[in-house]
């Protein structure tokens, strides 16, 4: 007859072979979902979701700022891609059917094509019937500072305050079907009619009038007299010039399209390139 202890060894080893066969049994659950399937484990579950999240931010980007990043490019150059289309919004948003482009959302980005070492080269695409002056100059003004080459391309138009932004790149190309609206500024909402009011106007206008000359090759003179001719327009006074028109008078320096103005961003980053590596 077996003794007493080999009675207890053997119950102790069934026990622990039936705890063991629970824990694998729980493992198993645990490693497979509610469908039966295996899972895939926790750290290459999140690993794959920061992926999916980075790779979603380019898309989300160009959605919510219509900006994107040009990477891949001949010569390894970095392009960042800013398209400003619709109306400039200011200090007032938009109604919810306009398209519009807030300054509020190019100012960071642009600050950005400043500092950081992964851009080289901003490429500006144009469709705009104008907007806030504030707003479109504060743009304008930046663009323009922005050490790094730049290029501006006007597409459909480049209208009202659309004109200084147009000529704030280094080089500026618009398409033969292009236009652009040289008028005077305009104000909503209420206006009180005294000397200081027109004062205010005239000054703003001189702003405008000034930056487009300084950053183009027309004079502010001509430029006045483009705007305040009253035979151009038919609900306003102003100057409506085409593609080659804009080039004839000296506001645009080319015309052109996609090809001849990333052509012509490559050439400067590269120009750019090797004057600093000259310097070293």
């Amino acid at each position: 007859m077996p003794h007493e202890d080999e009675h207890d060894e053997n119950k102790d080893t069934h026990g622990r072979r039936k705890a063991h066969a629970v824990k694998e049994n729980v493992r198993g659950h645990q490693k497979r979902g509610k469908n039966g399937k295996n899972q895939e484990p926790h750290g290459l579950v999140i690993r794959k979701k920061k992926e999916k999240e980075k790779s979603a931010e380019p898309t989300e980007e160009l959605k919510e700022t219509g900006s994107a990043n040009l990477e891949g490019s001949r010569d390894n150059h970095r392009i960042k891609l800013l398209t400003i289309v619709g109306e400039i919004e200011g200090h007032e948003a938009v109604s919810g059917n306009t398209k519009a482009t807030k300054y509020e959302h190019l100012l960071p980005m642009l600050a950005e094509v400043e500092d950081s070492s992964k851009i080289d080269g901003l490429l500006i695409l144009l469709n705009t019937l104008g907007g806030d002056v504030e707003a479109g100059l504060s743009i304008a003004e930046m663009i323009a500072s922005l050490s790094k080459p730049t290029v501006s391309l006007v597409l459909g138009g480049s209208h009202s305050i659309g004109g200084p932004l147009a000529v704030s790149a280094d080089y500026s190309f618009i398409v033969p079907s292009g236009t652009m609206v040289i008028h005077p500024v305009r104000s909503n909402g209420m206006f009180i009619g005294v000397q200081q009011s027109l004062d205010n106007m005239i000054r703003t206008q001189d702003r405008i009038t000034r930056f487009l000359s300084e950053h183009s090759s027309m004079k502010q003179e001509r430029i006045e007299e483009l705007m305040l001719n009253p035979t151009e327009l038919v609900k306003d006074v102003g100057t409506l010039l085409e593609g080659k028109d804009a080039v004839r008078e000296g506001l645009i320096d080319a015309v052109g399209g996609l090809r001849d103005a990333l052509n012509k961003l490559h050439e400067m980053i590269s120009d750019r390139n090797q004057k600093k590596n000259e310097n070293v």
